[in-house]
């Protein structure tokens, strides 16, 4: 399917965006009109500051507690080791197959397709990943393995950030992957539109609906902010392509930890086409404990957005428990009995 709406950018501007990417606290507090005086950030980060411009455009100038900014800052706060955070709380390392190849789940398997990402998220639960024990110069290993499983029907693109492959690596990956009969179909995870949403281009497209496999791409926004004008158009012309998207948030403190911001995030993606998916509860990883939610503000806060939304529009609360054979559902509060009723025919 062709989508209606033309992508109003040149194929390769995302690459240009990539390359001016601000990795300098001085340089963006002097775009957003801060000082650095005001800011509790960490000179020296072992998890390095990346942040495109297209995603600080979105910022709020002269705003310390910006929910985007407090996503991308290095902060002082992150060289706290509280109790019971790790480098690997997933255990990714245990279910790690060959290089580049991990598989939680029965009947599928995900790929580190990329070592980078257009923007380093402080939250990041793979902050800490051994990307350079993942690298691989040939997928021939990942494919055979997937080739002599034939329980395996979905291949997640992961990374790192899959979109961050040029075009014509990403291509030649997505043919192997089809050559296999049993898999049916292609995930792929991605920020990478949400920070530059230029990445969704007309070559990207159409090797997406050229392929025989269902593919389907899970977004991660964790606020309304980061919705604007650039970003509505790339979804939306993915939509229309007949690309289904999904959304999975992070629940972090000081970014979305209330009933507004969520409620909001969920309207603000349903307008371009994307259903929120899953919420999950911000993994216990070394560096981010200042992002943490406890669980029942988490069963509070779902159970109230519950009561304001449809159905369709609150996403699965969830965790993820290493060694589960699924992510774990939260089961949120019921509306309190006192709600009042509203009348159908009303």
């Amino acid at each position: 399917m062709i989508p209606s709406i033309p992508v109003p950018w040149q194929a390769k501007a995302w690459q240009t965006e990539l390359s001016r990417a601000i990795t300098d606290v001085e340089d963006l507090a002097n775009i957003l009109g801060l000082s650095l005086d005001d800011m509790d950030w960490d000179p020296n980060p072992t998890f390095p500051m990346r942040v495109p411009m297209p995603y600080v455009s979105r910022m709020r100038c002269g705003d310390r507690s910006d929910p985007l900014l407090r996503q991308v800052l290095p902060e002082l706060a992150e060289k706290n080791s509280p109790l019971g955070f790790e480098s690997d709380p997933l255990q990714e390392t245990s279910a790690t197959l060959f290089p580049g190849l991990v598989q939680k789940y029965r009947g599928r398997v995900l790929i580190i397709a990329a070592e980078n990402c257009a923007v380093n998220c402080r939250y990041c639960f793979r902050r800490n990943f051994p990307y350079a024990y993942h690298r691989h110069d040939s997928t021939f290993p990942m494919l055979e393995h997937i080739r002599d499983d034939p329980s395996i029907h979905e291949v997640i693109l992961s990374g790192g950030d899959p979109l961050i492959m040029p075009d014509a690596r990403l291509n030649n990956l997505v043919e192997s992957i089809e050559q296999i009969p049993h898999v049916k179909r292609l995930r792929i995870h991605t920020r990478l539109p949400v920070v530059i949403p230029q990445r969704i281009s007309e070559p990207l497209i159409e090797m997406l609906v050229n392929t025989r496999l269902r593919t389907l791409i899970v977004a991660h926004f964790n606020h309304a902010n980061e919705i604007d004008d650039h970003v509505a158009v790339a979804f939306t012309v993915l939509r229309q392509a007949g690309i289904p998207l999904l959304n999975q948030s992070v629940l972090l403190a000081g970014v979305n930890d209330n009933v507004e911001s969520l409620c909001s995030l969920s309207e603000a993606l349903f307008e371009v086409g994307i259903f929120p998916y899953y919420l999950h509860l911000p993994d216990r990883v070394t560096g981010t404990s200042h992002f943490h939610v406890d669980i029942d503000t988490a069963l509070r806060l779902h159970g109230s957005i519950q009561g304001k939304l449809p159905g369709y529009l609150v996403p699965k609360l969830v965790q993820e428990v290493p060694g589960r054979p699924a992510k774990e559902l939260i089961a949120s509060a019921s509306l309190p009995p006192t709600s009042p009723r509203i009348n159908a025919r009303g």
